[in-house]
């Protein structure tokens, strides 16, 4: 029996568009719908059936298109195989979404043996997509502009922490893992910050717009995505313990140049 090749990343990658195209359909359908359903979940969060909408045909497409594969999404979990796993977050910012803020986006990634290795970030509401796949680099493209090429992304060339323009997500993020010292000590370091949220910290870092962005209480299916698109605009990303992947529960990323000075200065303190 003649085994059926795996498909290449260029494959993955047009599957991956493919799927955000769906979930980009469901998603501005419900946004600022008046009969959108809000439920809270065990962990205290809010989940919408926009969230399950569209979490389920992504999970309904890959069936058809990736058999095999596995699945880890944020509404419902693991299924399958971890050697090629899609890693789902159907609307990263509900908060946003449930009150009709503009900032959030579906993320889809493909991890292989654990490793990110193609991402994409849609933000239908913002008229954005952002994507990556590992050695092709990262590209956005604008709604606005439907006849324009992608543009490829690239980090900023920043490389001193005074000159620095960070995001750090949110306040109490940092105080819950014991880092709020750590944070303010950052922040008098820096030249500007702001607290942009979700994954647009992370767009507009590979982007060229910020040099870093950071946040703690985070799930694998918050990173994943955001990984390959910041790698391959230049950046680094990481735990803020310096841990590659998404596996950690925490983000840091930035432009390569200043991540060693940031996670210096975020280190956990010693007790």
């Amino acid at each position: 029996m003649t085994e059926t090749p795996l498909p290449t990343l260029a494959d993955d990658l047009s599957l991956a568009l493919e799927l955000a195209d769906a979930a980009d359909a469901i998603s501005m359908a419900r946004f600022e719908a008046l009969d959108l359903v809000v439920t809270t979940k065990p962990d205290r969060t809010p989940v919408t059936d926009a969230d399950q909408a569209v979490e389920r045909a992504i999970r309904t497409l890959l069936a058809q298109r990736r058999p095999t594969d596995g699945i880890l999404g944020e509404e419902f979990g693991t299924a399958g195989s971890t050697a090629r796993q899609w890693i789902i977050d159907p609307i990263d910012g509900t908060a946003g979404f449930l009150r009709g803020i503009s900032i959030w986006g579906t993320l889809i990634s493909l991890a292989i043996d654990g490793v990110p290795v193609l991402g994409v970030v849609s933000s239908p509401a913002l008229g954005k997509r952002w994507w990556a796949a590992t050695g092709g680099g990262a590209w956005s493209a604008d709604s606005r502009f439907p006849d324009a090429a992608p543009t490829r992304l690239r980090v900023s060339g920043v490389e001193t922490l005074a000159d620095a323009s960070l995001s750090y997500g949110s306040i109490q993020q940092w105080d819950a893992a014991g880092r709020l010292d750590e944070l303010v000590s950052l922040t008098r370091q820096v030249w500007r910050t702001r607290a942009y949220g979700d994954m647009w910290s992370y767009m507009l870092l590979a982007e060229g717009h910020l040099d870093i962005a950071g946040e703690f209480d985070l799930q694998p299916y918050d990173m994943a995505a955001l990984v390959p698109i910041v790698q391959e605009a230049g950046g680094r990303f990481s735990s803020a313990d310096g841990e590659n992947g998404p596996w950690h529960g925490s983000a840091l990323a930035t432009n390569g140049r200043l991540h060693q000075l940031a996670l210096d200065a975020i280190a956990r303190p010693v007790r």
